[in-house]
């Protein structure tokens, strides 16, 4: 029996070796923004998040300098968010509605933060679609 070190060679499956850039991921969010069927890779998901917080720090720090409502700005990415997070759902074979166990106080949050954080993508085609190939469409 072989014994898994931190060095072992990863284990092959048919997920894609790269992951999706930040540029590349927020791209694709923002354009497929009403998309929900497909997939979307842990590395899309994660680094649209990040984009998401970026640009509500740099669009608050703008307001309370000049003013402005710029902030609001950042309420036209929810529907972006919402059907990356689906398309997510979709990538570890559940379906979007399992979304609404965030309803459940405190489980249903750590429920879906350890389904976001797992990389439990199935490495082959699913109910929702071929395997994510993280690259620009």
């Amino acid at each position: 029996m072989e014994v898994e070190t931190p060095f072992s060679a990863p284990e092959i499956t048919g997920r894609p070796a790269s992951k999706m850039s930040f540029m590349d991921s927020s791209k694709t969010c923002v354009q497929k923004s009403f998309t929900l069927q497909g997939r979307a890779s842990r590395s899309e998901y994660w680094f649209f998040y990040l984009f998401m917080i970026i640009a509500q720090i740099v669009l608050a720090v703008i307001d309370a300098s000049l003013g402005t409502p710029l902030s609001l700005l950042v309420l036209a990415l929810i529907p972006a968010m919402l059907c990356v997070t689906i398309r997510r759902m979709h990538d570890i074979g559940k379906s979007g509605w399992w979304l609404l166990i965030g309803l459940i106080p405190l489980i249903g949050g750590l429920i879906l933060f350890y389904w976001f954080i797992f990389d439990g993508g199935q490495p082959h085609a699913n109910d929702y679609g071929a395997v994510p190939t993280n690259t620009l469409e």
